[in-house]
């Protein structure tokens, strides 16, 4: 950790933390899983405070960020959140709430502006640029009551899609900690994914809204170009960047978009929204928005080739679910549009500009330009070769960037044109095309980002539930400019009839303000006969199986083997790995699940069996009572 994070988090935040958990534990039933409605609903008939939701809140992160499977998703707290919130709770009670968003706290991405806080855009180098006014959108949660709890950790410079950066190091995502949340926006996504907040802020010019949303079964908003304001974001392209938020449902995404839309004097780009009404995007919600609703499919890229089998077998079977609700399902193809929408990315012309003019404009920071930072060892390694790339950018690619831009162009009036054509309201196609890669790795290919990315058209993650896997799969429904309430309104269709969000393990209610400890139990193959004994340690946190094995009662037989399997259909299934080697009477050691064997071990569908010379195929099984 670095000596930037200890100042901001530790000195600041664990004293509030600690002033916390008392209240805190009487208030986290208040807050794991629930939506925005719930909690103002709770707190107008007077079961909680805003002060005590923002004490919940600190408790799991306390439990959760930097202890348990340690997420490190948020960067910094906010040392004033329970004087905002006490403040709120006087507020309601004199003059009642101000709207959906009194007193509800929630996270926002580090490269938002928030006064008083550090704006890092995750790089070391920023770690001590404060800034002294808040960002449009931060200004508008604020007025809507919100309560800023913290800032969240990106990928640095929003550089790419993992979260890795010189400042906070790697971010873990709390369906599988081995796993990156993807990014930008990861801190985001893992915080609001684990209830660390009710919602979350984060900005996307290339899938960093969207990519952490379908990592963490949330609903991701990149809105029409145009709609919302970026001032006080830290830009990657000026052109390409938007900001909005992450939550986990339809209702909490619509109320924070309708806080945070508007036009903005500061960042002309929304100058539509001064000529289009206020919106009203939670009150378009109705139930039943999948019938009648024309779905294009771009199948294209969901071949067997291109997309995780586990992951395409979830889309395949979602889209079969939304046409039992009612909606068509049309396939629509569009020729030549990889290489288009490739050409039409302007993020490499922009970045290095921008920076700088977002430094000048809000000075107070160590340095002016990208220049300042690139080759000088202030970078993470994941970022270091991009960004040396980048700051090297110069006038000599003003053609490149103009026949970037007019491309464009040609991808939009592809698209529409294409929609069009095929009649569709929508067009639906997989968020990510690959899992949440390991700690450590690079993301598989460009994905799908920059369809909405390059175009300006407006994109909404959702989740299709978990795979096979147990690992979250996001589906983009992409629309017309400004369409965001249809694309709300199929949203909100689905998550009534499929109710994909499943809650991650690794982040379980608390309980009396603690984390659950690790479980020990014990297990025997055998009540004749050779037998083995196993004691075991499961951490429901981590993920992680401890285990000593011993053989006894084998007479003149030999051990070949003791194996871990799960059942499949209640039938003997797969073997997952064998704890004892062919000889061995004992053995140690801990075994690191994966997602599929931590939900198994979850359902039950775990079992021990001994295999010796006499019993070359194996013993009867020895199930592995369920752990959660």
């Amino acid at each position: 950790m670095t000596i930037a994070r200890l100042n901001v988090l530790t000195c600041a935040g664990m004293l509030l933390l600690a002033t916390a958990m008392p209240a805190a534990a009487r208030a986290d039933r208040f807050v794991f899983e629930t939506s925005i409605p719930e909690l103002q609903g709770a707190m107008g008939e007077g079961k909680v405070t805003s002060r005590q939701l923002v004490e919940a809140y600190l408790a799991r992160i306390a439990a959760y960020d930097q202890r348990g499977p340690r997420l490190n998703a948020v960067i910094a707290l906010n040392p004033l959140a329970l004087e905002d919130a006490a403040r709120m709770d006087r507020e309601r009670a004199e003059k009642g709430p101000r709207g959906p968003l009194h007193g509800i706290p929630v996270l926002i991405k580090d490269n938002f502006a928030v006064a008083g806080l550090p704006t890092s855009d995750g790089t070391l180098a920023l770690a001590t640029y404060t800034a002294t006014t808040d960002a449009f959108q931060v200004r508008r949660l604020r007025a809507a009551g919100a309560i800023i709890l913290g800032k969240t950790t990106m990928h640095e410079l929003a550089m790419s899609v993992i979260t890795v950066s010189s400042l906070s190091g790697e971010t873990r995502n709390p369906y599988d900690p081995r796993r990156t949340p993807g990014g930008s926006s990861g801190g985001t996504g893992a915080s609001i994914g684990a209830s660390f907040a009710a919602a979350g802020m984060g900005s996307d010019t290339c899938g960093s809204i969207r990519i952490p949303a379908a990592y963490q079964s949330l609903f991701g908003m990149r809105g029409t170009s145009g709609l919302s304001s970026r001032s006080g974001v830290v830009p990657l392209s000026s052109t390409q960047d938007e900001a909005g938020p992450l939550a986990r449902t339809v209702t909490d995404l619509a109320i924070m978009l309708d806080a945070t839309v508007g036009a903005d004097p500061d960042d002309p780009v929304t100058k539509a929204m001064t000529e289009r009404p206020a919106p009203a995007y939670r009150e378009g919600l109705r139930p039943g928005g999948l019938k009648g609703a024309r779905i294009g499919v771009l199948r294209a890229l969901m071949t067997p080739e291109m997309m995780d089998a586990a992951m395409r077998d979830k889309t395949l079977a979602a889209l079969e679910a939304m046409k039992a609700e009612g909606a068509e399902i049309v396939d629509v193809t569009i020729p030549d549009l990889d290489p288009t929408i490739k050409a039409a990315s302007v993020i490499a012309h922009e970045f290095t500009r921008d920076f700088a003019a977002y430094l000048a404009r809000y000075p107070g920071a160590p340095i002016t330009s990208a220049t300042d930072i690139a080759g000088k060892g202030l970078v993470h390694e994941a970022v270091d070769a991009r960004l040396k790339q980048r700051a090297a950018v110069g006038a000599h690619d003003a053609k490149a960037y103009a026949e970037a831009l007019a491309k464009r162009a040609v991808a939009r009036r592809t698209i529409l044109d294409a929609m069009a054509t095929a009649g569709v309201d929508v067009l639906a196609y997989p968020t990510a095309l690959q899992p949440p890669p390991l700690r450590g790795a690079e993301m598989f290919g460009a994905g799908t980002c920059m369809i909405s990315a390059v175009t300006g058209l407006p994109a909404l993650s959702m989740p299709l539930g978990l795979s096979i896997n147990a690992l979250p799969v996001g589906i983009d429904l992409l629309g017309r400019p400004f369409e965001e309430a249809k694309l709300l309104h199929l949203a909100y269709g689905w998550e009534q009839a499929a109710h994909p969000r499943t809650p991650p393990f690794s982040t379980p209610p608390l309980t009396n303000g603690k984390a659950p400890a690790p479980s020990h139990f014990k297990v025997r193959t055998s009540s004749e006969g050779p037998r083995a004994e196993v004691a075991f340690i499961f951490d429901p946190l981590n993920a992680t199986l401890r285990y000593d094995a011993r053989l006894d009662r084998l007479g003149n037989d030999n051990p070949v083997a003791l194996t871990l399997q799960r059942s499949e259909d209640g039938k003997p299934g797969a073997i997952i790995t064998n704890l004892l080697r062919p000889g061995q009477r004992k053995a140690k050691g801990v075994l690191q699940l994966d997602t599929r064997a931590r939900a198994d071990i979850a359902a039950g569908r775990l079992y021990l069996r001994l295999f010796t010379h006499a019993h070359p195929l194996g013993r009867e099984e020895a199930p592995i009572p369920p752990q959660r």
